[in-house]
């Protein structure tokens, strides 16, 4: 996942390439300034030039891997590739490979975790959580302007990380009981909006600040 450094490389081609590196040595060292200057060593890279890299240390860190998992995600299913599947078909896909990517990385994923439970980072976790999100339902080609738009978010942040809970206690072959636990979890979510989708089929309606404020982000529709 890790890209090639240029000749001469500014700042976020540092931080692409050096967080999945960091992430491999936080499974020893946690996200710290060991296993970023284990990274920038092997990526040769100056050390003060990493830390530049994320001035938020430890945090940044893992917001620069999550982000490589997005990228790695999106890669393997792009939107077009998807719209073959249905619709819970895309979301449990997408899951899952973010599944598969974290596979080998369990023990960094479960300190990185660890770090964004602290308090001070709950804000930087409800982020990183909700950006997750909201690349799976886009992959997926959802374009919902309405308050549906935050409502499938926080719905499918919650079964994400209720999924990861799980995903890092698993020890069933090819993590079977956590892909069985996110088919329940996404059963029932399709459940809530095949409901939601018939209540707003019988009502009027009515002018609305989020429907707004979607098409603000989607114009046009």
């Amino acid at each position: 996942m890790a890209s090639i450094l240029p000749a001469d490389p500014t700042l976020d081609e540092i931080r692409a390439t050096l967080a999945p590196l960091i992430a491999r040595n936080a499974a020893f060292d946690g996200f710290g300034d060991a296993a970023l200057i284990g990274a920038a060593a092997r990526a040769g890279v100056d050390p003060d030039v990493a830390r530049l890299a994320f001035p938020g240390g430890g945090r940044d860190m893992v917001d620069a891997w999550f982000a490589d998992i997005d990228l790695a995600m999106a890669a393997k299913w792009p939107a077009e590739k998807l719209a073959t599947l249905k619709i819970r078909e895309r979301i449990t896909t997408l899951v899952e490979t973010r599944i598969d990517l974290l596979a080998p990385d369990r023990e960094p994923l479960r300190r990185a975790l660890a770090l964004l439970a602290l308090p001070n980072n709950a804000p930087h976790a409800a982020r990183l959580g909700w950006r997750a999100a909201d690349l799976m339902w886009r992959l997926a080609g959802d374009t919902a302007t309405d308050y549906n738009h935050y409502s499938k978010r926080a719905i499918l942040g919650a079964v994400y990380a209720s999924t990861m809970a799980v995903f890092l206690s698993d020890d069933s072959e090819d993590f079977a009981d956590t892909r069985a636990f996110l088919a329940r979890r996404i059963d029932a979510v399709m459940r809530f909006e095949s409901w939601k989708h018939r209540r707003a089929a019988n009502r009027i309606e009515r002018p609305s600040l989020a429907r707004f404020v979607g098409r603000l982000r989607y114009p046009g529709r």
